[in-house]
């Protein structure tokens, strides 16, 4: 039976368990779980970090934890009983193991292996810890060091600040909110600005000394140098070397690494220098030999200098290798260091190239106990300690130091009798009052163990040697008396026995008789001569001799002339000796009482400390003094005390306070002086008004702490030594004394009066007497004291004062001191405290003083509340709330609104200062009760008054929301922030509703409320679903889920409202909206009814809810434009469609409501900008490539125009694409974009406001800046001719307002854009049909097909690797058909590419003979709106003789929604069509295609457009040899038998007109044949022969003896003898390659052919046989041949047949013809087998041939027993004959090809740039080749759609041409230039729309409004021709002139 657990409730897991069992749960090894019940060797429970999941699991496998159960029974929560660090550090550990891995896959290298580190280091402490075996003191390290490391991890991974007590962490709920603000302060500061350390430490480790020729020991000293006073700064660090430069000890680091103690700050600059001397201990000379002596002498070798600012900036752990240098003489080597210091580079000298000193040098920085803890192996190992030189900038009580520094200066010396100066050398000794040496007692420095004896330095031959040789005596204190230092003199043969002769000495003694120490200084002591032999071990006998010269009597006149003399420096360092007589007399002071007055005086004089050296012993003697003779010395021991209390303020004593407390309570007996200390202290009060100086004065007020101490602690003393007697008298003393204090503070002054300044320094002081009082005063007489006493001061004081200042910080020390603390005192207190604190922020002065008073008040409510007093506190919080509560927000504001200082100091100082006041705020609301907030809102006396009280907090709550309000980590701060808000607005909306509802309804107050409330619920902090599951499960066990509390109150007061609801639509809408983005379903279903309501309720008003629409449309545009959100965001997004969905509010209420249509119509327009707002957002990510980013800006641009109407965000994003295009370089659609604003503006004078990077200005000057950028666009994207059309315009107004000056700079643009047209290479670009299928793509490419430009240059495979790149995860489909629906449903992307040709629109251009290639290629590949794509099959049985009887084209006609290029380089396809064309259709294509291309070619040759004639030789050769081959004979066996006529009778007129083709193709190849005869080159004479009999061959064959009669009767004439166009050739009939577009009777395609050549009664017949409509480039590069033999020709022409056929070389005429060749047949055709059309295959090389070998097999032929599905391997070849549909020709002609005479009307053209054509159907039927008629021809009549209309008889239109019947007919003679298209086409509108918003047929929105302004020359309209059919976009609302 499961029984519930006790006491086992929590535990962690040992090993995994699979939970196999039923009900099991599976556990993995170091989970913690939560038990609930118990049954035999089984647990039921849970895993803490899924509590949801609960099930059973065995008992064994659980170690049980204690743990201590909150909220018992259901909802019981269980908190392990351990250390809280430990708790800590497990939370903590389980949440960066997620992050740790998750910056392995970010590839964050760097991190991840430090985290990782430093996660082992955390679990290896928490061992430590948990094991428990640490010390105290260990155990406080460890956890320090933990919280260290967990802090460091939590901020590098963006973690939050926790803030601690004492390790642990700290409850918010537990403190009070200012206790926890300025606890994550401090942890802020800690981590942002550690504390610069004051002391300093040098650490130094000798390596060794690098020298090619040392071979003798080594001596090396350190010390720090002052180059500024050129003096020692430290003691000297000794390491001795052995013969190879290494320490002689290596096991002993410590005589090898030393620490330089105790640097100030200030040492550590650039002139403070490490200076090393080195000594070589061997023979005099260096160089010498080895000599018989054995006698070593010390001797200079080299010095080496670093300056300790470099160690500041280098490496710290790197060696550094000091350069040592020599003196060049010895006498210079005392000041080597300071010659190398000052570069003086003549007195030294590199010791040798290489010699060098390795050293370890690092800065250590902190006090010496810290650096213990930190470095603790270098103090294990051992090092040892280098002092400074004197005593440390901080002085320690109870440091124990007792050194004399000697320094060997230097010596004067005769020569006794010898020729040369003496090698002297100094022994040195330290001997006791017996005269007995002091063993160990003479150190050369710290490194190395004192010695008995010191030798110095010996310099060769110097009779003043100058040794600058610091020793170090280490006396004990007790030894001193009586001691005295010997200084031995020898000289140093350097003979053969090397004998050291003592020739003198000198002595000094350490202390004076009267106990005075040797002084500090220089001494000259006297040398004493002594034979070699003289027993110096009697020191009596020399010790009665004078030692110094100053010393010596006046009459010793023989030693004082004596020239020999020796110098010293002594500098004793002492804590326990001194040197001042005067010190020494005070302490004497019993023994010469007449001194007394002498020696208080001298006090003052003496060094601070000599005093504290003796504080205790001082102290004593001055109230030994007091006690003995108060009436005669009072005043100067009062003094004398002041001033060693002062002395103790200094920084450099302060630590002896502590000694002066312990002296005040233990050793102090003065149980009769406070009587004497009250008195004079009442003394110097009274005086303060009257004296002029109030300099001391001042310093016995500063002293008045410890004044009082000695009074409070001699009155105790007295009462324990009497019982208490006087007590009353006592008590009288100190309130006359409080008396004269508030009298003399009471005096109102200037501030600048001295007696204002005394007043600031008692203040000052004051506060420090309370805890002294307390000791013999209750609490509240004290409090009484200080009330009154601060109480006295006068209020009227001028806001300058510093007194005021003074006056705060006495406040604020008086609230934190212990008596405020004591409810007693603080309820006497308080009312003194706010009413200063209330003056001082109601005139915004001290406000950091002010913060921190109020931040010490609020701390102690909150401590006290937990305890008994809970009335005292809530009259407290009473009070502080009247007084304090209006002010501290005014304060808040003032503070927010104030401008940011500039400087980083006073920027941190303000922050401080807000953050204070706001914890204040927080705390106190926190503090207040029903009670209170019932009693602050009744103490309003007027609405006026509580509501700005209202609009106040709620601006200040959202001052407190901001994000920079904290730092980003202080979530806990931001949450007790939180917490706060919502439950004071709790309070205050009862108020709201209460008073300013109804007739009182107030909208700010409203408003203030419900922004508020947006702003509160929109917090990043509050979006739980950002965090970790354990941190948002704290958070909603501690606050629940704010936002749904304040998501409920929002809706109260919403209902509450009423009809006063539609004040706040539509402004509310933005907010409410986005709030609902929040993804918390409770809080959606919440706001969602809202919406429902402000709908109803602006329907009701108004009858629509457009207000509603339009603000929702605005506020999701710019949530997306503010970058709302980030991964999540398109969830976030999405969530809001379900708000009008599967939520039960809205759609269904809407559904219900009689505004029902409208209102389902404004949620689908919503969730469609929604769909491409999420796009535009996606796209605009980086690393998005610019196709995406342009294609999505054009979807959500076109959505804004067409369906929301909205114009400033539609010209927002016109901006954005016109950048986006920029960046890309495609200047063409840049231009048209900014065009699309171009076209809202008029030509007038309104001014436009500022607007995005737009001035101020006029309407007009905007769109002449527009129109000239679009013009450079324009230019730069080579589209010339539509910048043109701009110059025009711009120059009618530049003319119309005589600005002539730029009308001349416009006409000369103008005239640059022509001659650019005619001067400069276009390349011509390929377009390509994509489809994007299947649900991954975004929403504005999702299952639609698009035709996209292509880039220059760029081909099919190039094109598809691009969008391949741009969508990687995207599948390239392998055919051309339509794909079904489970593709367009699929969760994938799909991509479909083909080639596709254009099929061009301006027809009349391309029609006119003489208009240049030039230009007319403009036309060709410019405002297109249509395409074409072919595909032959074979319908019905297949005929393997001959193919062509079945092979059909199936044509696939693409109409897009806009012309390309436009204002995106690709525009979905808006219609498609397919039409079949029958195999006699194609033929009859085929044929005239070809007939039209020979005629351009034998033009081109005749008018000597060619360089060469191959083109034609080759296109010759071509037809006559497929020809004779039987490639006409195929059609004709097709076509033309008794079979086919008989079972198609309706295609009688096709078949004519097929052999009247067949026949006029003779006819052009005879005329062919002779123009080529002409000109062909002598080495091609048998060729042409060749030619000329395969000729007559393929007439024979075709049976044409001679031409038919309609052709004899009408022989073709040629202008210069080339082929006549036929005066009465009917123009409209004709298209513009030629062909004519004759009315269809059987078979649904329009035919255009050429029938350049027919005479009237050929035109006539003609007229009744139609002809298929084709475009361009319509050749069928792909279809199968029907035969190799009769059908393809060996001869196969080249690709660059014509000279006017397009290549693909077209930017580059010079191209070399292989590669034209090769490269256009690699190229693609949209004919192609659908495979190759997607994939194509590089080019076999075999089939790349030369253009010069006409003869060969250039082209394999095609096998006629392939059909075209099945052909397999011989597609591959096919691909090879057939160019691409782009391949087109660098040359381009510029004369027309047939010529008419100047009599003959001006016909269209017959030839146009017609495509090149391969052998593989060169014949003209061969294959399905590719119709090159229209290259540019006009529209197609649309199959089916459109009624054809009959064509005038020929004979009606004798003299003009019209490209359509409804044309004006235009002036003969004339060639239009490019505008006049536009301007002959377009009947003007009202409006000019750009082409690229313009909509494709087939649609019929309302047309713009009309403008004023319509004479603009061709409107600009750039599609080319005005078509009824073509819509027009909804009109915008002219709101242009704000923009």
């Amino acid at each position: 039976m499961w029984i519930p657990t006790e006491h086992e409730k929590y535990g962690v897991v040992l090993a995994s368990f699979r939970g196999t069992v039923q009900h099991g749960l599976p556990l993995e090894i170091g989970d913690t779980v939560q038990i609930l019940e118990k049954c035999e060797g089984w647990y039921r429970g849970f895993i803490l970090k899924n509590p949801n999941v609960k099930g059973i699991f065995p008992c064994s496998y659980i170690h049980l934890k204690n743990a201590q159960v909150k909220n018992k029974g259901q909802f019981e929560t269980v908190i392990p009983v351990e250390d809280s660090v430990i708790t800590e550090m497990t939370s903590t550990l389980r949440d960066w193991g997620a992050m740790w891995k998750q910056l392995y896959v970010k590839n964050e290298g760097d991190l991840f292996h430090r985290l990782w580190h430093v996660m082992n280091e955390i679990l290896d402490l928490r061992r430590q810890v948990l094991v428990g075996h640490l010390t105290h003191d260990r155990m406080r390290d460890v956890k320090q060091h933990i919280t260290a490391r967990l802090d460091w991890g939590n901020e590098q991974l963006g973690l939050d600040l926790v803030p601690r007590q004492e390790f642990s962490m700290v409850d918010p709920d537990e403190i009070s909110v200012t206790e926890l603000y300025r606890l994550m302060e401090h942890r802020h500061r800690k981590k942002e600005t550690p504390a610069p350390a004051s002391t300093h430490h040098l650490f130094v480790h000798v390596k060794s000394l690098m020298s090619a020729n040392i071979g003798e020991e080594l001596e090396v000293f350190f010390h720090i140098y002052d180059g500024r006073e050129n003096r020692p700064l430290s003691e000297r660090f000794f390491v001795r070397l052995n013969k190879s430069g290494l320490p002689k000890s290596p096991e002993k680091t410590e005589r090898q690494c030393t620490l330089f103690v105790d640097l100030g700050s200030s040492d550590l600059r650039k002139d403070v220098y490490i200076v090393v001397h080195i000594i070589r201990i061997g023979r005099m000379g260096a160089g010498e030999k080895k000599n018989l002596c054995s006698v070593q002498y010390r001797r200079p070798f080299g010095c080496a200098v670093v300056s300790i600012a470099d160690l500041l900036t280098a490496d710290s752990k790197d060696d550094h290798l000091l350069k040592v240098y020599a003196c060049n003489t010895e006498s210079e080597w005392h000041q080597i260091h300071e010659n190398i210091i000052k570069k003086a580079n003549s007195r030294y000298n590199l010791s040798s190239s290489n010699t060098g000193l390795a050293v370890a040098l690092q800065l250590l920085h902190g006090d010496i106990e810290q650096l213990r803890r930190e470095y603790m192996v270098l103090f294990t190992r051992g090092v040892s300690i280098t002092r400074k030189l004197g005593f440390s900038d901080v002085i320690m009580p109870g440091e124990m130091r007792n050194d004399l520094y000697v320094t060997l200066e230097k010596g004067e010396f005769e020569k006794g009798g010898k020729s040369v100066a003496r090698n002297v050398e100094i022994t040195i000794y330290v001997l006791d009052i017996d005269g007995q040496v002091l063993k160990s007692h003479v150190a050369a420095g710290s490194g190395e163990p004192g010695g008995d004896d010191y030798h110095s330095l010996v310099l060769y031959h110097n009779n003043s040697p100058r040794w600058a040789e610091q020793i170090k005596l280490p006396i004990p204190v007790d030894m001193f008396r009586g001691s005295h230092v010997r200084f031995e003199f020898r000289h140093c043969s350097t003979k053969d026995k090397g004998e050291k002769k003592l020739f003198g000495y000198s002595f000094v003694p350490l202390m004076q008789e009267d106990g005075r120490t040797l002084p500090d200084g220089n001494h000259e002591l006297i040398i004493h001569k002594c034979e070699e032999n003289t027993n110096l071990a009697d020191c009596t006998r020399y010790l009665k001799l004078p030692f110094s010269k100053a010393n010596l009597p006046s009459n010793n006149q023989t030693l004082k002339g004596t020239k020999e003399s020796f110098w010293i420096t002594s500098f004793l360092c002492s804590t326990k000796l001194t040197q001042n007589g005067d010190m020494l007399d005070l302490l004497k002071w019993r023994a010469h009482p007449e001194r007394i007055n002498d020696s208080l005086s001298k006090l003052k004089e003496i060094d601070g400390s000599e005093i504290v050296k003796f504080l205790q012993d001082t102290l004593d003697t001055l109230f030994g003094i007091l006690d003995e003779s108060s009436l005669r010395y009072g005043l100067k021991v009062f003094d004398s005390l002041v001033h060693i209390i002062n002395l103790l303020q200094d920084s450099k004593f302060q630590h002896f306070k502590p000694v002066m407390d312990t002296y005040i309570e233990s050793h102090f007996a003065g149980a009769l002086s406070y009587r004497d200390l009250i008195k004079v202290l009442k003394w110097y009060v009274d005086r303060i008004i009257d004296a002029e100086h109030q300099d001391h004065i001042q310093q016995v007020l500063k002293a008045s702490e410890y004044i009082f101490k000695y009074i409070i602690q001699s009155r105790r003393l007295f009462s324990l030594a009497t019982g208490g007697q006087n007590e009353e008298e006592f008590r009288v003393c100190i309130h006359e004394l409080f008396m004269s204090i508030r009298f003399f503070l009471s005096q109102e002054n200037k501030s600048t009066t001295p007696v204002a300044q005394t007043q600031a320094v008692f203040l000052r002081t004051f506060p420090a007497v309370y805890g002294e009082l307390l000791k013999i005063f209750t609490v509240r007489e004290v409090a009484g004291f200080v009330r009154e006493t601060l109480g006295s001061l006068p209020t009227t004081v001028h806001a300058d004062c510093p007194l005021e200042a003074v006056k705060l910080q006495c406040i604020a020390k008086t609230v934190e001191s212990q008596l405020y603390i004591n409810p007693e005192s603080r309820c006497i207190l308080l009312p003194v405290v706010l009413r200063v604190l209330q003056a001082h922020m109601q005139e915004q002065r001290d406000l950091v003083m002010c913060a921190r008073i109020l931040t010490s008040m609020l701390s102690l409510i909150k401590k006290e509340e937990n305890g008994s007093s809970e009335p005292v506190v809530s009259e407290e919080v009473e009070l502080i709330v009247e007084s304090l509560l209006g002010v501290l927000l005014r304060t808040i504001l003032e503070i927010s609104n104030r401008p940011q200082p500039a400087g980083p100091a006073m920027r941190l100082q303000f922050q401080d200062v807000t953050g204070e006041f706001v914890a204040c705020l927080l705390a106190l609301l926190r503090q207040m009760s029903d009670r209170h907030y019932q009693q602050l809102l009744q103490a309003f006396s007027s609405k006026d008054d509580l509501r700005d009280f209202l609009l106040q907090i709620f601006t200040v709550f959202r001052i407190l929301i901001r994000p920079e309000m904290f730092s980003k980590d202080w979530t806990v701060m931001r949450l007790v922030t939180n917490n706060v808000i919502i439950t004071t607005v709790l309070y205050l909306s009862d108020a709201l509703r209460k008073n300013f509802l109804n007739e009182k309804f107030d909208y700010k107050v409203w408003d203030s409320y419900f922004y508020l409330s947006v702003i509160f619920i929109n917090q990043p902090c509050l979006q739980l679903e950002s965090f970790s599951p354990s941190k948002r499960k704290k958070i909603l066990e501690k606050y629940g889920d704010m936002r749904v509390m304040m998501g409920c109150e929002i809706f109260s007061m919403w209902q509450n409202l009423g009809e006063h609801k539609l004040n706040f639509i539509p402004a509310m809408i933005g907010p409410f909206l986005e709030v609902t983005l929040v993804p918390q379903p409770d809080l959606r279903n919440v706001m969602i009814p809202i919406f429902h309501d402000m709908m109803d309720w602006e329907q009701r008003r108004s009858g629509n809810f457009k207000q509603v629409e339009a603000k929702l449309i605005d506020k999701l545009d710019s949530l997306m434009s503010e970058g709302k959100g980030d991964e999540t965001y398109r969830e976030l997004f999405n969530s809001i469609i379900p708000l009008f969905g599967p939520y039960p509010s809205l759609l269904k209420k809407i559904e219900r409501e009689t505004w029902r249509e409208s209102g389902i119509s404004l949620i689908a327009t919503v969730t469609r900008l929604m769909e491409r707002l999420l796009d535009y957002r996606d796209c605009m990510k980086l690393g998005e490539v610019d196709g995406k980013k342009i294609g999505c800006t054009v979807s959500l641009l076109n959505f804004y125009k067409t369906e929301l109407n909205k114009e400033e965000m539609y010209i927002r994003y016109i901006h954005k694409l016109y950048d986006l295009h920029l960046k890309a370089q495609n200047y063409t659609e840049a231009s048209y974009t900014l065009l699309l604003y171009d076209e809202l503006l008029e030509w007038s004078d309104r001014p436009l406001r500022e607007f995005l990077n737009y001035p101020m200005q006029s309407e007009w000057q905007r769109k002449e800046y527009l129109h000239l950028t679009i013009v450079q666009n324009f230019d730069r994207g080579k589209c010339w001719e539509n910048g043109i059309i701009l110059c025009r315009e711009l120059a009618d107004q530049y003319e119309s307002y005589y600005d002539y000056r730029n009308l001349s700079k416009m006409r000369m643009m103008e005239a640059s854009l022509y001659d650019k047209i005619m001067d400069q290479q276009r390349l011509e670009p390929e377009f390509f049909r994509v489809g994007f299928y299947g649900k991954k793509f975004p929403f504005f490419l999702r299952n639609k097909e698009f035709v996209c430009r292509g880039h220059d240059y760029e081909r099919l495979e190039a094109f598809q690797q691009r969008m391949l790149n741009e969508f990687p995860h995207a599948i390239a489909m392998q055919h051309v058909n339509q794909p079904d629906q489970t593709i367009y449903q699929a969760d994938a992307q799909y991509l479909q590419i083909y080639a596709v040709t254009p099929i061009p629109e301006s027809q009349d251009v391309l029609q006119r003979d003489g208009v240049p290639d030039n230009i007319k290629s403009f036309y060709k590949f410019n405002h297109i709106w249509r395409f074409r794509y072919d595909r032959p099959f074979h319908k019905g049985t297949k005929d393997k003789e001959n193919e062509f009887k079945s092979l059909w084209v199936e044509r696939t006609t693409l109409t897009l929604v806009q012309s390309l290029p436009g204002i995106s380089r690709w525009f979905e396809v808006d219609k498609r069509e397919l039409v079949e064309v029958s195999p006699l259709e194609n033929a009859i294509e085929v044929i005239e295609n070809k007939n039209l291309q020979l005629r351009t070619l034998i033009t081109q040759c005749q008018n000597r457009q060619m360089q060469n004639i191959n083109p034609l030789t080759m296109c010759l050769n071509g037809v006559i040899d497929a020809a004779v081959n039987g490639g006409l004979a195929r059609y004709q066996e097709a076509f033309f038998v008794k079979d086919y006529i008989m079972n198609h009778p309706e295609d009688g007129d096709k078949i004519g007109r097929l052999r009247e083709l067949m026949f006029e193709q003779a006819h052009i190849l005879e005329y062919g044949l002779a123009v080529h005869e002409k000109f062909v080159p002598q080495d091609m004479r048998p060729l042409h022969k060749k030619l000329v009999d395969q000729f007559h061959l393929m007439k024979s064959s075709l049976g044409i003896q001679e031409f038919p009669s309609y052709v004899r009767a009408s022989p073709v004439h040629f202008t210069n003898g080339s082929p006549r166009t036929c005066r009465n050739s009917v123009p409209n009939i004709i298209s513009p390659d030629g062909g004519r577009s004759i009315t269809r009777r059987s078979y649904p395609a329009v035919n255009r052919y050429s029938s350049s050549s027919l005479s009237s009664q050929a035109s006539n017949e003609v007229s009744n046989i139609t002809g298929q409509s084709e475009s361009s480039d319509e050749v069928f590069n792909m279809q199968p041949s029907p035969s190799t033999s009769s059908l393809s020709s060996n001869h196969s022409a080249s690709p660059n047949v014509t000279s006017s056929a397009p290549s693909s070389a077209r930017g580059s005429p010079q191209m070399a013809e292989k590669h034209k060749h090769s490269r256009e047949n690699a190229c693609l055709s949209p004919r192609e087998r659908p495979v190759s059309a997607i994939f194509p295959n590089p080019l076999d090389p075999a089939q790349r041939a030369p253009p010069h070998q006409i003869g060969d097999n250039t082209l394999p032929r095609s096998d006629p027993n392939l059909s075209a599905p099945d052909k397999g391997s011989s597609a591959k070849n096919m691909r090879s004959q057939s160019p691409a549909p782009t391949s087109r020709s660098p040359q381009k002609t510029t004369v027309p090809p047939f010529t008419p005479s100047p009599t003959e009307c001006q016909s269209t053209s017959l030839v146009s740039n017609s495509p090149v054509l391969s052998g593989s159907y060169s014949s003209g039927i061969s294959s399905l080749s590719r119709c090159s008629v229209s290259e540019a021809s006009g529209t197609e009549l649309p199959t089916g759609d459109h009624p054809t209309h009959p064509l005038p008889p020929p004979t009606t239109l004798p003299n003009s041409v019209s490209s359509s019947s409804d044309e004006p007919i235009r002036r003969e003679n004339k060639t239009p230039p490019p505008y006049s298209v536009y301007e002959r086409n377009n009947p003007r509108r009202p409006v000019p729309l750009p082409h690229s918003l313009s909509i494709p047929p087939q649609t019929d929105p309302p047309a713009l409004p009309p403008k004023p302004h319509q004479l603009r020359t061709g409107s600009m309209k750039l599609d080319g021709t005005s078509d009824p059919r073509v819509p027009r976009p909804r009109p915008l609302p002219r709101k242009v002139s704000q923009l």
